[in-house]
């Protein structure tokens, strides 16, 4: 495979920081590489000089000629008065009935979600992660050699960083892309670059093979940070005893990594923490009875809710855009009343909440004092820390703790936030998106404190891996007015949104059938209900065979990624099994429609 970039000593600094210190790398054909590492440390940098968005200050950066390459950055600027249209098709020049006739398109602009924007409306009035995605969405059109992302699941729900996923290991073009998303690289990566301290370390495999390598570089060298060595073991224990889907595509060695965690104990003690938590809670924690909640406008999200928080509860609370995930965690925090029925909030409750906006800090002071002004010392589990310890847990070291919190970037922003908000010591948490803009060494220190904290927890993430974590149930607000359980967790979640999306119709007409459609019912024999039933039955399974084949057609996919062949072979395959589970499901709705 010929390189289509190569970095040779390549040093860049702002300021007296040096963010890349002599750093020698290449991109390959086809090669995805997830690029990971601390925030402030240099990995936007990196993809903006690699990209040649920024000049470096010595080395040399070589392209090969002709390369066709897209780059979305965090900056989200768009040509001002131009519209959504404009900026998505206008640099392919081709007429409208073209793109149109063209599935790769549509399928792209569905499912980034700019079909529902409208192509005609203009950028200028979009909000900040709307433009984010208008301006995916213009790169994943073209027919690219090399693709550039830096945090492009940000502002994506869980189903869009799945789509995202799937169409990024379908391309045949190279990939380069900072993210945090655990789930995303794991899916996405054939290599990861872990920048650190000036360099650029290079693994084989995602996720899994970058953590795995770390704790075993960490066990070679006796490193002297031991809580960094203890922290990655752990994570690695968790993945290995997850879901089988987690550990699909491992490229380390088995038995190695059993070797690693054999003395690693579980995450926590779910009955330990939920009996201490109904000790500080006691029974009534926050209840919702006969809810009904609405927008400012008046549109109703929720209708008729009742939902009892249990001491000691972790929920994970996922749903589509717009469905009323933020307004119920503001419902659930007593910021707003519910336009109908009643919130119940226990005498003993203490909320702790995190919001998504960054409104809330002190930018008068500097970051320990802010930590202090809260609390000066709190007990975690069994261990009572500091307010200056549990900032440098979560990613201020001392010397940064002494920062005004005004001059603070937007992850490290997230970060004093989430300190405040467990060194109130609550216990109730509400968390609305708290992986947004922190780096996955924070992520791991944030679910290390959080597995061992006794409370209530509801917490609103696209972070798969986050939710699968630190929750142990999964509810869905899938914008039918109702808050759904899903025993099956985000998978549940997912496929139950792909049956809902292939037929619109239906759904249109099941919801028309519900709210008093006049069309006659047939009458059906005990019989007849009983082949029906049966036949239902038949179809689940069927459909259930056929999820299990499309996910291992999806994991061979990312690892033919370089043979051409084969690809072509398995697309084919992938396309007939999602035809015939559509044909099922098809089949399984008008059955259940019929039955009901």
């Amino acid at each position: 495979m010929a390189n289509l970039i190569n970095l040779e000593q390549v040093s860049k600094s702002f300021g007296i920081k040096p963010l890349l210190d002599s750093v020698s790398l290449g991109v390959q054909e086809g090669e995805r590489i997830g690029v990971v590492g601390l925030n402030g440390g240099g990995k936007t940098t990196m993809l903006e000089v690699l990209a040649g968005v920024e000049e470096p200050d010595s080395g040399r950066v070589s392209r090969v000629g002709g390369l066709r390459m897209a780059v979305v950055t965090q900056r989200g600027v768009l040509p001002a008065g131009s519209t959504v249209g404009d900026v998505v098709l206008g640099p392919l020049g081709v007429a409208d009935h073209e793109w149109a006739g063209d599935a790769r398109i549509r399928g792209i602009l569905a499912g980034i979600g700019i079909d529902n924007l409208g192509l005609d409306v203009s950028v200028d009035g979009l909000s900040g992660g709307e433009r984010r995605r208008v301006a995916l969405a213009a790169a994943l059109v073209q027919e690219l050699d090399l693709l550039v992302l830096d945090e492009p699941t940000n502002h994506l729900d869980v189903e869009g960083v799945q789509w995202l996923a799937e169409h990024l290991v379908s391309r045949r073009s190279a990939l380069v892309v900072v993210t945090h998303d655990r789930w995303f690289l794991d899916t996405v990566a054939t290599r990861t670059w872990e920048v650190v301290g000036g360099k650029v370390e290079s693994y084989e495999g995602g996720y899994n093979d970058w953590i795995f390598a770390r704790a075993e570089r960490a066990r070679q060298a006796d490193a002297a940070e031991e809580r960094r060595q203890n922290l990655a073991r752990k994570e690695l224990a968790w993945l290995r005893r997850g879901p089988q889907a987690r550990t699909s595509k491992p490229k380390y060695r088995v038995e190695a990594a059993e070797a690693l965690i054999a003395d690693v104990p579980a995450p926590r003690d779910s009955i330990a923490l939920a009996s201490f938590a109904k000790r500080r809670l006691g029974r009534v924690v926050i209840e919702l009875e006969d809810a009904t909640l609405t927008t400012p406008d008046g549109r109703e999200l929720v209708h008729d809710l009742t939902w009892r928080l249990a001491p000691g509860e972790r929920v994970g609370l996922v749903g589509v855009n717009g469905s009323g995930k933020t307004t119920l965690l503001r419902t659930l925090a007593g910021e707003l009343e519910p336009a109908s029925g009643k919130r119940i909030q226990g005498q003993t409750v203490k909320i702790g909440w995190l919001r998504q906006e960054l409104d809330d800090l002190p930018t008068d002071m500097r970051v320990l004092d802010a930590v202090k002004d809260v609390a000066e010392r709190i007990t975690l589990g069994d261990k009572e820390i500091s307010a200056g310890q549990l900032a440098e847990r979560l990613g201020f070291a001392p010397a940064r703790q002494r920062t005004p919190v005004g001059d603070l970037s937007g992850g490290e922003r997230r970060r004093l936030q989430l300190t405040r908000v467990l060194m109130a010591e609550p216990n109730v948490l509400l968390l609305d998106e708290p992986t947004n803009d922190l780096d996955i060494d924070t992520l791991q220190q944030l679910e290390d404190l959080l597995d061992g904290w006794a409370g209530t927890m509801v917490v609103i993430s696209h972070d798969r891996y986050l939710i699968e974590r630190i929750c142990d149930t999964t509810w869905a607000l899938f914008g039918d007015g109702k808050l759904t359980n899903l025993p099956g967790g985000i998978e549940e979640y997912l496929r139950r949104r792909a049956v809902l999306a292939q037929k619109p119709e239906n759904v249109a007409q099941s919801v028309a059938s519900t709210a008093g459609a006049s069309a006659p019912r047939v009458a059906r024999d005990g019989a007849a209900d009983r082949a029906a039933r049966k036949e239902l039955s038949r179809l689940e399974r069927a459909v259930a065979k056929l999820d299990e084949r499309e996910a291992k057609l999806h994991a061979q996919l990312a690892e033919a990624a370089t043979d051409p062949t084969k690809l072509m072979t398995l697309d084919a395959e992938l396309k007939q099994v999602v035809a015939e589970k559509e044909a099922a499901e098809e089949q399984w709705m008008e059955l259940a429609s019929e039955l009901d």
